[in-house]
């Protein structure tokens, strides 16, 4: 995949030609190829353009964004750039999105009234747009939960609380996780060279570890909950 216009390049990023200009502006590609007048791009500038893409949908500012870029040798092979957009992939958040109150009701399953939407608004799970007429769902795989949760006869700062303590621990879980992530697995693959042959495992291996913790930290979590609920019984 060589000698590709910036008309190509784009429409290969799914983005515009005034974005990978922008881009290209601010450090985070490399010149293109000159031939005659016109510049030409290849694969190193598309993993590139990807990686950019995939540290904004992880919430990285530009700032943030240009100094990671600026770590990468200017001889990195594009297939170690692209490997380390797949090490983010299975961690970027889902993407928001946009909706009118009819399909909000038949995504929740059920008619949610200005009430509703107001405490799913504090809890951060949707944002309010022309007035109330349509939302943002921030997280839409939260969206059935939030409801049910918005629908309890529980006041919301009981509701905000559990919230904040949830996303406390969480994130917190997550930063150590990733850590251990990148020490036992990532780093002492770079220390060996990057290997091409461990490459295809490391990817697969990064596809499947998400899910596989998501599901061992709820299992977790609904005994540690039991646990503390028995605490709180008195003994026989």
């Amino acid at each position: 995949m060589t000698d590709l216009t910036i008309d190509e390049l784009a429409a290969r990023a799914g983005v515009s030609v005034r974005t990978v200009r922008f881009y290209a502006g601010r450090g985070l590609l490399p010149p293109p190829v000159l031939r005659g007048r016109t510049g030409l791009y290849g694969e190193d500038h598309l993993v590139r353009l990807e990686l950019v893409r995939e540290l904004q949908a992880l919430g990285l500012t530009l700032a943030a964004i240009e100094k990671h870029v600026a770590r990468i040798p200017d001889d990195a092979r594009p297939e170690d750039i692209a490997l380390q957009r797949a090490l983010l992939s299975p961690w970027t958040p889902e993407q928001p999105e946009e909706m009118d109150r009819g399909d909000l009701d038949r995504r929740a399953g059920f008619h949610l009234d200005d009430s509703a939407l107001d405490r799913l608004a504090a809890l951060g799970v949707l944002e309010r747009l022309d007035g109330g007429a349509r939302v943002r769902v921030v997280s839409p795989s939260l969206l059935g939960v939030g409801a049910e949760l918005a629908r309890l006869p529980m006041p919301l700062d009981t509701l905000l609380a559990a919230h904040t303590a949830v996303e406390r621990y969480t994130t917190a879980l997550a930063g150590e996780l990733q850590a251990v992530f990148q020490e036992t697995v990532v780093r002492p693959y770079r220390e060996r060279g990057r290997p091409p042959e461990e490459r295809e495992g490391l990817l697969e291996l990064a596809g499947k570890l998400k899910p596989l913790l998501i599901q061992s930290l709820v299992t977790s979590f609904q005994r540690a909950v039991d646990d503390a609920i028995r605490r709180t019984v008195p003994g026989d």
